[in-house]
C-alpha cells in the first residue's frame, strides 16, 4: 500500500513524496490521518524560524491531527485496530521526575514532537506509540477532532489559571487557542468573560462561542485591574505586559502564546505590587489531553466551528499560505489527505 506525505526537506523547500506505507514497530500503531490542522508553528518549520533545536530536517510536519487506527505492532492491544483516534504529541520519556508527577509536557528526556522531531500528521499515515493515544468515539467528527491538540493547550491554560464561578475572566486573543479556551472557561459560569483581539470578526465569533463581550485591544484599557483571571493566548510581542495590566490586584494570568525574542517584558514593580501569580504553558500534559478530549467528547467543545478552509495534500503550498497570511476571515484551516 503506497502513502503521500509532505516532506520538507530544508527551510523552504518542500515535496510530496510517495512511498510505502509505514509499519509499526513494538509498541506502535499506524494511524490514516483524516484531517491535520496548520497552525502558525507549521509555517515556523517551513520558513525556517523555528529554534534549531526544536526541529530536525527533513521532516513531514504536522501536530494537529485525528484519524483511525490501521495496524498496531507487537505488544499492542490489536483491539485498537479501526478505532478513531487522536494522540499526545510530546513523545515523553514517562520515567523522569517530571513524568512521574504527571507534569509530561515538562518531560526532562530529550525534546521528541510529532511533527517537529518525528514524522507528523501532514501524510496520509502517521506512526506514533500507542501509550499516547486517546481514543475517541466511533461517530466522532475527526475534522473537528484534528484540532484535539489545540483544545489541549488552551484546556492546560484553563487548568493552570483555575477559574471559579462568578470570576471576571479575560481572554487575550481571539485565535484557535483563543477561541477554544472561551468555550472551555465559560464552562464554569464566569460572571463575565470578554475576550479581546483587534479583529472584529474575529471577536464577534468569540461572543457566538460564549463570550460575553470583546473588546479591541484599545478598548480595554479602561478594564485594566478588573479581571480576576487573564488568559493570554495571543504571543503578540505586547499580550504578556498587557495581560498583567488587566489583571485585578491578587489576580491570576496563564501565558500560552508562544513569544518570540523582543516582546515587551513584564514590569517587576507591578508584578511585585500587584500581588500577581503568572503561569506559562507550553504544549499540554496528558491530563490536558484527557480534560480536552473530554469536554469534545461530551459536546462542550466544539472545534469544528472554527474550521474554514480545507485543502487536500497536492494543495499544501495554498494551505499554507492562508495561515498567517493576514486575513482576519481565516480561521483554522485543515489538510484531509
Amino acid at each position: 500500500m503506497s502513502s503521500r506525505a509532505i516532506v520538507v526537506d530544508a527551510p523552504g523547500s518542500h515535496r510530496l513524496a510517495v512511498g510505502e506505507r509505514p509499519g509499526p514497530g513494538a509498541g506502535e500503531v499506524v494511524v490514516r490521518v483524516a484531517a491535520a490542522g496548520i497552525c502558525m508553528s507549521d509555517r515556523e518549520v517551513h520558513d525556517g524560524h523555528r529554534d534549531p533545536g526544536y526541529v530536525r530536517y527533513p521532516l513531514t510536519p504536522g501536530h494537529e491531527w485525528a484519524g483511525t487506527v490501521e495496524a498496531a505492532g507487537p505488544g499492542v492491544d490489536p483491539a485498537l485496530v479501526g478505532r478513531r483516534t487522536v494522540a499526545e504529541g510530546f513523545r515523553t520519556c514517562g520515567t523522569c521526575a517530571r513524568c512521574r508527577c504527571g507534569e509530561t509536557s515538562l518531560c526532562a528526556g530529550p525534546y521528541a514532537e510529532t511533527g517537529f522531531t518525528h514524522p507528523g500528521g501532514f501524510a496520509d499515515h502517521v506512526v506514533v506509540p500507542a501509550r499516547l493515544l486517546h481514543p475517541l468515539p466511533d461517530d466522532a467528527d475527526l475534522r473537528a477532532a484534528a484540532l484535539l491538540e489545540p483544545a489541549a493547550v488552551a484546556a492546560a491554560a484553563v487548568r493552570a489559571g483555575a477559574p471559579e464561578p462568578g470570576e471576571r475572566i479575560a481572554v487575550v486573543g481571539a485565535g484557535t487557542l483563543g477561541l477554544l479556551a472561551v468555550q472551555l472557561v465559560s464552562g464554569y459560569s464566569p460572571g463575565e468573560l470578554t475576550v479581546i483581539d483587534p479583529r472584529l470578526e474575529r471577536a464577534g465569533l468569540a461572543v457566538r462561542l460564549g463570550a460575553s463581550e470583546a473588546r479591541s485591544p484599545e478598548g480595554s484599557r479602561g478594564a485594566r485591574g478588573r479581571f480576576d483571571l487573564v488568559i493570554e493566548t495571543a504571543g503578540a510581542p505586547s499580550t504578556a505586559a498587557d495581560a498583567t495590566l488587566l489583571a485585578r490586584r491578587g489576580g491570576r494570568v496563564v501565558l500560552t502564546g508562544m513569544f518570540a525574542p523582543g516582546a515587551t517584558g513584564i514590569d517587576p514593580v507591578h508584578l511585585s505590587l500587584s500581588q500577581l501569580t503568572v503561569r506559562s504553558v507550553f504544549g499540554a500534559p496528558s491530563a490536558a489531553w484527557s480534560f480536552a478530549v473530554r469536554a469534545f467528547t461530551t459536546g462542550h467543545l466544539d472545534p469544528a466551528a472554527l474550521i474554514t478552509h480545507e485543502f487536500p495534500l497536492e494543495r499544501y503550498a495554498d494551505a499554507l499560505a492562508l495561515v498567517g497570511g493576514g486575513d482576519p476571515t481565516t480561521g483554522k484551516v485543515l489538510l484531509r489527505p
